[in-house]
């Protein structure tokens, strides 16, 4: 549920910089919003926040896999030649 919530947050965002920036107009706006209400109650809802979620678990994956691996030690000599 986090990721759903950062997720519409993040879209939120770059939909008002997008807004703001001229790229696209209140009009088309709406209808993306409302269309976003509209999909969310129809039976496509569910495989979208699959998929979604999928992502997110597959990010956090590579994220633990990396701060996993710990420090890398650095073979070259820092005090030169």
């Amino acid at each position: 549920m986090v990721i759903s919530f950062s997720l519409a947050l993040l879209l939120g965002v770059v939909l008002v910089v997008m807004i703001r920036g001229g790229s696209i107009k209140w009009g088309p706006a709406i209808v993306a919003i409302l269309f976003g209400f509209s999909l969310a109650s129809t039976g496509a809802a569910d495989p979208i926040r699959d998929f979604l979620e999928s992502i997110g678990n597959s990010i956090g994956a590579v994220d633990d896999s990396i701060s996993s691996v710990g420090p890398v030690d650095n073979p070259v000599d820092p005090t030169g030649p």
